[in-house]
């Protein structure tokens, strides 16, 4: 039965991975890219890591499962904040509609 749950995370998380890979390539500017591919991924790989620490064969395995899912929580938001800040600042197109609070441009420039 636990091989049965395992296999359905790891199937589900595959299935969020996948929506990212759409969201990356279908979504029209970075912003909203970027949060496709941090928010779906990320959580696509947490159920992939939970379903392969089911599925391990003993400790060791489960906890490289989880060190993958650490190490993925503790980079994926700064490496998107990075991403985001170095897009606003040069300037990167942004969706139509898209509208900007007062004072934006303060930040722009790095003052």
């Amino acid at each position: 039965m636990i091989d049965w749950f395992a296999a359905l995370l790891i199937v589900a998380g595959a299935g969020f991975c996948l929506v990212a890979g759409i969201g990356v390539v279908r979504f029209r500017d970075v912003y909203t890219r970027m949060h496709a591919a941090t928010k779906a991924g990320s959580f696509g790989l947490a159920l992939v890591a939970a379903g392969t620490a089911l599925a391990a064969d003993g400790w060791a395995e489960a906890l490289q499962a989880a060190a993958v899912f650490l190490f993925l929580i503790a980079t994926a938001p700064i490496g998107a904040h990075l991403v985001g800040r170095a897009a606003f600042r040069a300037r990167a197109p942004e969706a139509p509609g898209t509208r900007a609070t007062e004072g934006v441009e303060a930040f722009r420039s790095g003052d």
